[in-house]
């Protein structure tokens, strides 16, 4: 399906000239395909945004105010939304407004609707009365039951890919980067945070909380970057710039699980240059969030599955801190240029363990993301085991896979390991200041790596094979291949199990990533004998960290391993988290027995998923 692209010239549909001018690596934009906007003509560079937040009918409701650079006077303003009631739209300079005529287009199934506004000759602002809808996508409005404390409810927004739409009208595009202020009124018990700069932060936690809460973001950001919650928060200072907020249940434990978070900021400060953004903060939301963290700009999203109690999960924390260069500080233009956000953040990312934890650590991480790539490589159609994935016609939440994240940061090791860490550190250093506050896309990135490093040494240019690494399936084939002597004796573990010898010792002093290795080696091989005996053993199903559980949970439901059922439904229910789900449910339904039982399963379980969520395992189970 080729996506609707309204209101735009011939000229305006091939490209949109990039912010940079003369600039040799800056290639013409590619038009976004999930966007109605046309910021070639009409761009928004600044959101005011001021929206009361109703529990009692779950939806914001208020004022969205965009500051505009009309590059053609003669062009509408469009905008995208979904799912929202606009009630009125007035434009203006600022200190007047006056009605103005607009129209909601008709609705796309992935892309929403278009808003389209008649802007006067001098108008430089637009201000539009709104309300979301209670379903909105990027929403998730959780009951006081759903929550730790079970006291007062829960709202959290996750605007990544292309919902911010579904709560904010404005140019819904990660190509369009604007600075916001915004003010949230909300119930006086509750605090509201945002991923944005707010006094609070540093006023007295005891403070009586006023319910109106003010903030502002002077940096340029995509919308998808704008975030919200509101709920019973506590937050637990780990250093002068890094906080932790979560509900009093579990602020304690959060704050020491993340307490080496400033190590980790001084790290990628060593590697790549200073942090940007004044503070890092981290959000943990309640079990539903459908990812593992968003790296909100000085406030990540993250997931309390990642409460392991000895810190063997925080790799999601250096992820999303890694996002400060790679993502927030240079961003993905387009949807098909996903990699350049998360290919670079795996890498940075690992390089971030290894200085804090060690190169052990950060290769046993390496050698489990080459596995999960290899498993999607294998059922992934030809298309979609590409970097610069065609996404045209399609959602972008369904193309996300381990190919832009274990892909990407497979490419750049292989760049690092022929031009060597020295020269590979200094050209991403350059190119994080280069492209700083700007959204790039492939073709920019391939331009500046030419010039930039390419350049300087054609011999070792010549054993990247770029467009294989960029527009083929599959992997070079040479592919770096991470290994880790740490796994040696687990290898050597799974082995005998399977054959029927299981080794008497050894295990006791297996961390984390030595247990997901040791499981990943039954899949497909373990029958529920061998499973019965390994439960024995370790009490398995009975595991308090998440990742090895669900690893676990799916070697169950591979060999119907019965006693594991009773879990396999309490972790479904208990947990949104869509890494975890969607495996598990795929499995499921492998059987007529088993789809009797995911239906069953979630039946109950949807009401407490995100929309993000719901609508992935729709398609596996089938909508209620």
């Amino acid at each position: 399906m080729r996506l609707p692209l309204p209101f735009l010239s011939l000229s305006a549909l091939l490209v949109m000239t990039s912010a940079c001018g003369s600039d040799p690596a800056k290639a013409p934009v590619r038009r976004d395909p999930h966007s109605f906007s046309n910021p070639e003509q009409v761009r928004v560079r600044h959101l005011e945004l001021d929206v009361e937040v109703s529990f009692e009918r779950k939806v914001l409701s208020g004022t969205a105010t965009l500051n505009l650079e009309r590059r053609d006077r003669g062009a509408q303003l469009v905008l995208d939304t979904r799912d929202l009631r606009i009630s009125a739209v007035e434009a203006g300079t600022g200190k007047e407004f006056a009605a103005a005529p607009f129209a909601v287009g008709d609705a796309d199934r992935i892309l929403g609707a278009p808003l389209t506004v008649d802007l006067p000759g001098d108008a430089t602002k637009v201000r539009i009365r709104y309300e979301t809808s209670p379903h909105a996508s990027a929403l998730q409005w959780l009951d006081a039951a759903q929550t730790a404390g079970k006291q007062h409810p829960f709202l959290y927004t996750q605007s990544q890919a292309i919902h911010a739409r579904s709560w904010i009208p404005l140019q819904d595009t990660p190509g369009v980067r604007m600075t916001y202020a915004a003010r949230i009124r909300t119930p006086k018990e509750l605090w509201s945070v945002m991923g944005s700069r707010h006094d609070f932060r540093l006023a007295d936690p005891k403070e009586p909380l006023s319910g109106d809460f003010n903030f502002r973001m002077p940096n340029p950001i995509p919308s998808y970057l704008v975030a919200l919650a509101v709920g019973n928060l506590e937050r637990r200072e780990m250093s002068t710039r890094t906080a932790v907020f979560a509900e009093p249940e579990i602020a304690p434990k959060a704050a020491r699980e993340f307490e080496d978070t400033e190590r980790m900021i001084k790290a990628a400060e060593g590697l790549y240059g200073p942090y940007r953004w004044l503070r890092y903060d981290i959000l943990v939301l309640p079990p539903s969030f459908p990812f593992g963290g968003m790296e909100n700009p000085l406030l990540t999203f993250a997931t309390p599955t990642v409460l392991a109690g000895d810190k063997s999960l925080v790799s999601l924390v250096a992820h999303e801190l890694a996002h400060s260069w790679s993502g927030n500080l240079v961003t993905n233009a387009t949807w098909r240029d996903f990699w350049l956000n998360e290919g670079f953040t795996v890498y940075v990312e690992r390089r971030i363990q290894e200085v804090v934890y060690g190169e052990a650590r950060a290769r046993m991480e390496a050698v489990l993301g080459l596995q999960e790539l290899e498993e999607d490589l294998a059922k992934l159609p030809p298309g979609d085991q590409v970097l610069h994935i065609d996404l045209a016609g399609r959602d972008p939440d369904d193309a996300v896979t381990s190919v832009a994240y274990e892909k990407g940061a497979l490419f750049l090791t292989a760049i690092e390991q022929v031009f060597g860490r020295e020269r590979f550190d200094a050209f991403l250093r350059g190119y994080f200041d280069h492209f700083a506050f700007q959204s790039i896309t492939t073709e920019q990135f391939t331009a500046y790596l030419k010039e930039k490093l390419f350049a300087l040494d054609g011999a070792a240019a010549a054993q990247i094979p770029l467009e294989e690494w960029l527009t083929q399936p599959g992997l070079p084939v040479s592919a770096p291949r991470p290994v880790s002597d740490a796994f040696e004796p687990v290898d050597a573990a799974a082995a005998a199990w399977l054959a029927g010898q299981p080794p008497s010792g050894g295990f006791g002093e297996w961390n984390t990533h030595q247990w997901l290795h040791f499981l990943r080696a039954f899949s497909g091989k373990a029958d529920r004998a061998t499973l019965a005996a390994l439960d024995r053993r370790f009490r398995l199903t009975q595991a308090g960290n998440s990742e090895i559980l669900q690893q676990w949970l799916l070697l169950a439901v591979q060999a119907g391993y019965e006693p594991a059922y009773p879990k396999v439904e309490e972790f479904l229910r208990s947990v949104g988290r869509r890494k975890f789900l969607k495996p598990l449910y795929e499995e499921l339904v492998k059987t007529t027995e088993g789809k009797r039982r995911a239906q069953a399963i979630y039946a109950k379980a949807r009401p407490g998923y995100h929309p993000i969520a719901t609508t992935t395992i729709d398609s596996i189970v089938g909508a209620p």
